[in-house]
C-alpha cells in the first residue's frame, strides 16, 4: 500500500432541521393547540483511531466529508430525525490540525479514540416550544443551527519505540529485516527506502518494542533536500535512536563525515529529536577484513568524538544483532516501567498480599 503521512480534507458536519408550524384538527375541537415539533440534530463528523490503518492514502482520493442534516419537524408533535452521523478512520499517530490556523486540534495516540471533529448544529424549534399563557396559538418557529464546517490538515507520525537514521544506503532495511517482521525493499543503490517502515521486534514472550526505518538523510535534510526531511518527524515519538554508519562505503566516501552530517541535521531539525538517547550501530563490518576491524573502528570512535554506546554488527550476516537487540529492549523497558504511575500501597499490608477477613477491610457485597 502507497505511504502518504500528510493530507488535507474538508469536513462538513449536517445542519439541524427546521422547527414546524402546525396545529391539532381534531374533530369537535375548533380551536387546536399548537403541535409543531422540533427539528433533528445535523449529523456529527467523528474521527477514529485504527490501529490496522498505517496510511493516510484514502484521504488523497476523498477530500470531502459531509454528514447529512436534520430532518426538519412535522406536525402532531412529531421531531425530525437526527442527521446520519460520518466516522472518519485514521492510523493511530495521526495528528489533527486547523489547516488555516496550523493549531493542533486533536492527537490520536490510543488505538479506539474517538473524537469529534466537527458538530452538527442543533435542531430548530416547533411552534409547540412557544405555546404559553398568553400565546395560545404561536406561529414562532426556528430554523435548525447550521453545522460545524471546518478544513483540517491530517499529518500521520509513526509511534515507534526505536527510531533508525543515517544516510542513504547505510544498512537500515536490512537491519530492520534482520531483527524484525518487517520485509522493506532492500536494494544496493540509494534512497531504496521511499516511506517509514515499522517492525515488531519479538525478544521473548510477551516481550518486544516497534522499530521504525525512516528514508535515508542526506546533508541539508534540514531544509528540505532529499528524501529524509518529510519523515524526520517520524522520529520525534520513538524512546531511542540508533544511528546507523557503513563502514564499507562502496565509493569510498567518509563515514565521519557522513556521521557528522546526519548529527548536524538532526539539531537542525529539532534540538529536542537531537537530545533523544541516541546509540552508534557500526554495519557492514564483515565487508572488512577482520585484522582491520578493531582499528577501524578506534579510529572511528576517536575522530567522531563519540562518547555514547557502540554496537559493530553486521546486518547482512546478522552478527551482533542480538546482543543490540537485548540491549534494546532492556532500554525499552526500563524507560516505559519508568513511565508508569506509582502504585499506591497499603502500609497495613505486605505488596501483592490480599488482606484477611477481619483486618478492617470491608468484605466485598456477594
Amino acid at each position: 500500500m502507497k505511504f502518504v503521512d500528510e493530507a488535507y480534507i474538508d469536513v462538513s458536519a449536517g445542519d439541524g432541521g427546521n422547527g414546524c408550524v402546525s396545529f391539532r384538527h381534531e374533530k369537535y375541537k375548533e380551536f387546536g393547540g399548537p403541535n409543531g415539533g422540533d427539528g433533528g440534530r445535523g449529523g456529527h463528523v467523528f474521527a477514529v483511531a485504527d490501529s490496522n490503518l498505517n496510511t493516510l492514502v484514502d484521504f488523497r482520493y476523498s477530500r470531502r466529508h459531509d454528514a447529512r442534516r436534520g430532518e426538519h419537524g412535522m406536525g402532531s408533535d412529531m421531531y425530525g430525525a437526527a442527521g446520519e452521523d460520518i466516522t472518519l478512520k485514521v492510523p493511530v499517530g495521526t495528528i489533527i490540525s486547523d489547516a488555516e490556523t496550523g493549531d493542533v486540534l486533536y492527537e490520536m495516540l490510543v488505538p479506539g479514540e474517538v473524537v469529534t471533529i466537527a458538530k452538527g448544529g442543533d435542531g430548530g424549534f416547533g411552534n409547540m416550544r412557544f405555546k404559553s399563557a398568553i400565546n395560545r396559538a404561536p406561529r414562532q418557529k426556528t430554523p435548525g443551527w447550521p453545522g460545524e464546517k471546518k478544513s483540517l490538515k491530517l499529518e500521520l507520525k509513526v509511534l515507534a519505540d526505536v527510531g533508525l537514521l543515517g544516510m542513504p544506503n547505510a544498512g537500515k532495511s536490512t537491519l530492520i529485516a534482520a531483527v524484525s517482521n518487517a520485509r522493506p525493499k532492500i536494494a544496493d543503490y540509494p534512497f531504496t527506502t521511499l516511506h517509514p517502515n515499522l517492525g515488531v521486534v519479538r525478544v521473548g514472550p510477551e516481550q518486544s518494542f516497534v522499530i521504525a526505518d525512516i528514508p535515508g538523510l542526506i546533508e541539508g535534510a534540514s531544509e528540505g533536500a532529499g528524501l529524509g526531511h518529510q519523515f524526520l518527524r517520524h522520529l520525534q515519538r520513538t524512546r531511542l535512536l540508533l544511528h546507523v554508519v557503513d563502514m564499507a562505503p562502496f565509493d569510498d566516501t567518509d563515514p565521519v563525515a557522513q556521521a557528522k552530517a546526519i548529527v548536524g541535521e538532526l539539531k537542525k531539525y529539532d534540538k529536542a529529536l537531537h537530545d533523544k538517547p541516541r546509540w552508534l550501530v557500526l554495519n557492514k563490518l564483515d565487508m572488512v577484513p577482520a585484522d582491520e576491524r578493531a582499528a577501524r573502528v578506534k579510529d572511528f570512535v576517536k575522530r567522531f568524538r563519540w562518547k555514547g554506546p557502540v554496537f559493530e554488527i553486521s546486518a547482512l550476516t546478522r552478527e551482533g544483532c542480538e546482543p543490540l537487540v537485548q540491549s534494546i529492549y532492556q532500554h525499552v523497558h526500563a524507560q516505559q516501567q519508568a513511565e508508569l504511575p506509582p502504585v499506591e500501597v497499603d502500609p497495613r499490608f505486605p505488596l501483592g498480599q490480599p488482606p484477611a477477613a477481619g483486618d478492617g477491610i470491608a468484605e466485598p457485597v456477594r
